[in-house]
């Protein structure tokens, strides 16, 4: 068989492309510290590769998720500190309020200072994350939640969804609070119902202290009373109760409930148990209403208005005690969602942790399908290169071969 020389030329300078190939990926290896560079290096390697790092792009969006949602949600808890703040403060004032006998100066004084309290309030409300992002509109992009009007009452401009944020596959936790929840949706009074003197009293009973002592009797009976109450007394402090319908109060046996209050004493029926001073008038009364709803601006403008009216210390005693109580519930709807932010907060760092742990894990698989054995790397490149120059040499010695060589 005749070997031509174009076939001996052509086979040689294949051979010397396919080892330059070789060695150029080697130096390639080495250069880069990876031992797939492309998907031809290793098909499958490749493809966990593309996997992998897939799940370290997620985990590292995940974490600058969590990131973000634990500056936010700082920035809320530090707000709501200072709003119990401000909202002990206005407590304060009210007890001096109701202890004490206020010269006219007194209420206007302190008429002044709950005014500068409000508006405090409305700015804290209206509090930006570090985007510029209202804390308490929910999901809303308005960036001035909470409206000062021009007769001092404040409206919500949010929506009622609070904000989520996603922290890992199908797991979302909650990252702000919809200002509608935090500060207007409060409930009055004690949290059940509101007892409250009647504005046309001509005597000196004060409504003081109220629960719901049966919740179970109390549950039952206000289908029937439809959600309030009308105590009225009568000549040596006898009383009588009325449900919403006019109808009178039935006891278990079906009597009408009453008796005779004594200044200082209780009046108890349907699971309520209300606490009473002073000495009412015939005539006078209390009613008991269910279920309401109070914002925290409204209770400070009750105070103000008040304080600003011309009504009897007994009148300023009963309204500032039961302003109060909406405070106390506003107090306990701040603190319930500051617990509830310490809570998230934990979860975070938890979720965060647990990202710091994989990425450890996700690279070190990552290193361990990609990355290039250094020693073997350059032992190949050592021994790819000789063999390349090798073949250099003998292709230029066969190269300059002839038959006027060998005449020669």
């Amino acid at each position: 068989m005749r070997l031509s020389t174009n076939w001996m030329f052509q086979q040689s300078v294949n051979t010397m492309l396919n080892q330059q190939s070789a060695l150029a990926a080697t130096q390639n290896q080495v250069t880069s510290g990876k031992r797939i560079n492309v998907a031809s290096d290793d098909p499958a390697g490749a493809g966990m590769v593309v996997n992998l790092n897939h799940i370290l792009a997620a985990n590292t969006q995940y974490s600058a998720n969590i990131d973000n949602a634990n500056t936010r949600l700082s920035t809320e808890q530090s707000t709501l500190t200072s709003v119990t703040n401000v909202l002990n403060s206005v407590r304060s004032m009210a007890v001096q309020g109701i202890n004490g006998t206020l010269a006219p100066s007194d209420r206007s004084d302190m008429a002044t200072q709950l005014v500068q309290m409000r508006d405090q309030l409305v700015q804290l409300a209206n509090t930006t994350d570090s985007n510029g992002d209202a804390l308490f509109a929910g999901s809303s992009t308005t960036k001035v939640p909470f409206v000062k009007n021009a007769d001092g009452t404040v409206s919500y401009g949010g929506n009622d969804t609070a904000r989520m944020t996603a922290i890992g596959s199908g797991l979302q936790t909650y990252s702000g609070d919809a200002g509608s929840a935090v500060f207007m949706s409060v409930p009055a009074g004690n949290g059940s119902f509101v007892a409250d003197a009647g504005a046309s009293n001509t005597g000196t009973l004060v409504v003081g202290a109220n629960s719901v002592s049966d919740p179970a009797a109390w549950a039952s009976t206000q289908a029937a009373s439809g959600g309030g109450y009308t105590i009225t007394f009568g000549a040596g402090g006898n009383w009588t109760a009325n449900d919403a319908n006019g109808n009178p109060v039935l006891d278990s046996g079906g009597a009408p409930v009453g008796g005779s209050y004594q200044d200082g004493g209780d009046i108890s029926f349907n699971g309520m148990t209300i606490t009473l001073s002073g000495a009412p008038a015939a005539g006078d009364t209390v009613s008991v209403q269910a279920g309401g709803k109070q914002d925290i601006f409204s209770t400070l403008n009750n105070m103000i208005g008040l304080l600003q009216g011309n009504g009897s210390a007994t009148q300023l005693t009963n309204g500032l005690s039961r302003q109060m109580e909406s405070l106390d519930q506003g107090l306990a709807s701040v603190s319930s969602v500051e617990v509830a932010i310490g809570g998230r907060m934990n979860t975070l760092t938890q979720q965060q942790s647990t990202y710091s742990d994989l990425n450890v894990t996700y690279q070190g698989a990552l290193a361990d399908v990609q990355g290039t054995d250094a020693y073997s790397a350059l032992s190949n490149l050592s021994l790819q290169a000789a063999a390349l120059q090798a073949s250099q040499q003998v292709f230029a010695k066969t190269s300059s071969l002839s038959l006027f060589n060998y005449i020669k």
